[in-house]
């Protein structure tokens, strides 16, 4: 929507002599105490030049800047505009004896058609916890209790962790960076070049071995693709995994069980626990897409574009998180950024799409947060974030609250849809809801959602 205002020339030497004030007040002028300056001292002292239209002139820029947001505020609550941002006016006159005028292209929230979103074509799929989910667990456990051994009576094996020196060379000269005194590796993880460790098989504690690997074609080094390098290579250390038995003491040595079946019963209830919360998960996810399937609405470039800036600052909070440079990322990756934009688009449509019509349907349902249940999610977001002050910054603020509150309203649009169907069908009424803690809280993905948002 394009709106047009216009200034009575003396509205525009209103807030001329307003702007004055505060730059007055702001702007240390020689022999003046603070607000105190006359016009003439204060533009002298700012740098400005009358006798040049083109030159900057702050004392405008402050008067355009209030003028523009004022009226710009007042015309959308005349008009009940739901305007997704307020872009910079185009001022097409601005003088002090004629008047002001401006122009600004408003991008306006797009209409969204609401399809079915709810009597759904599925149902809630809870997974079945047998006994080989138990044991799967079981042997988790074990592998994290596990012990390194020496290897008695044998020679390396896959699976086992060695240590070793080697010295690679071609041409009997030795080759840059294919040589350690001491590198612990586990056989059969391909760590090396292919074919260096199957090499390794068979040899036992202080034994030494030489043979020759080929470099694969594209190995990254020019100099050695597809060439053969010499090794001679020296076991240092030979070790193997060593899993305690899945006993009645393997179980008390993990809590206060009884024994292995009391273990076994515990993880029975626990999987089962993590399935209903994942049936339930798995039913909101189910429900959102057909939802979204159904509904019509023409995405605007304006939200789409900020999607992907949001998703590019999620990849260099993963990034950092990580310790890699976003340099040295795309260096690796050998993209651009706009690629990397480009490939993030399809899923920034769908996310902008699932937020436009979660929305709807809160509206439709008349969904509300509360101002109780908002301060509570803003507190445990400050737990949840208290090793990160600029994030918690933004959730207290204006904006901050407002997002939150928005995002808390979806959520529980989604959760309502989701009680909706359980109450019309009683033989799922142990779905609970997601992350549910003592006090019923639900914290489903609004962590995620709230980091995304950081660098907004």
């Amino acid at each position: 929507m394009v709106l047009e205002v216009e200034f009575p020339a003396d509205q525009v030497r209103r807030q001329i002599d307003e702007s004055v004030r505060h730059l007055a007040q702001r702007t240390k002028v020689a022999g003046f105490r603070p607000g105190k300056a006359p016009r003439a001292l204060l533009e002298r002292a700012l740098g400005m030049r009358r006798d040049d239209p083109d030159a900057e002139n702050p004392i405008y820029d402050d008067a355009k800047e209030h003028l523009f947001e004022r009226s710009v505020l007042d015309a959308v609550r005349e008009k009940e505009l739901d305007v997704l941002q307020i872009p910079d006016p185009e001022w097409t006159s601005f003088t002090e004896d004629s008047g002001a005028t401006y122009t600004v292209t408003l991008p306006l929230r797009p209409d969204v058609k609401l399809g079915a979103y709810t009597d759904y074509p599925f149902s809630i799929s809870i997974d079945k916890v047998d006994d080989e989910a138990v044991d799967k667990v079981i042997e988790q456990l074990r592998d994290q209790q596990a012990s390194l051994v020496p290897v008695e009576g044998r020679g390396a094996a896959t699976d086992d962790y060695a240590v070793i020196r080697f010295t690679g060379s071609r041409d009997g000269q030795p080759v840059e960076g294919a040589s350690s005194d001491r590198m612990p590796l586990i056989l059969g993880r391909e760590r090396f070049v292919p074919g260096f460790e199957e090499n390794l098989v068979g040899l036992r504690e202080e034994d030494t071995k030489s043979f020759s690997v080929t470099f694969p074609d594209d190995y990254q080094e020019p100099d050695l693709a597809g060439k053969p390098v010499d090794f001679e290579v020296g076991m240092l250390e030979l070790r193997e995994k060593k899993m305690p038995v899945a006993d009645d003491d393997f179980a008390r040595s993990l809590g206060s069980y009884d024994d292995l079946q009391g273990l076994r019963a515990e993880i029975q209830k626990r999987l089962e626990r993590n399935a209903l919360d994942r049936a339930r998960h798995n039913f909101s996810d189910r429900i959102i897409d057909f939802a979204v399937a159904n509904a019509t609405l023409v995405l605007p470039d304006l939200l789409i574009d900020s999607e992907q800036d949001v998703m590019m600052d999620e990849l260099k909070v993963r990034l950092a998180e990580q310790g890699i440079g976003y340099e040295d990322y795309l260096r690796v990756t050998e993209r651009t950024e706009k690629q990397i934009l480009d490939e993030f688009r399809p899923d920034a449509e769908k996310r902008v799409k699932t937020l436009l019509v979660l929305s709807e349907i809160a509206d439709k349902e008349k969904m509300e947060v509360t101002d109780a249940e908002l301060d509570s999610e803003i507190e445990r977001s400050r737990e949840r974030y208290a090793g990160n002050p600029r994030l918690i910054t933004y959730l207290e603020s204006a904006r901050g609250r407002t997002y939150t509150r928005s995002l808390l309203r979806r959520s529980k649009t989604v959760e309502m849809l989701v009680d909706r169907y359980i109450a019309a069908h009683p033989e799922f009424a142990s779905v609970q809801h997601l992350e549910s803690d003592a006090d019923g809280h639900t914290h489903d993905h609004m962590h995620d959602m709230h980091e995304a948002q950081e660098a907004d």
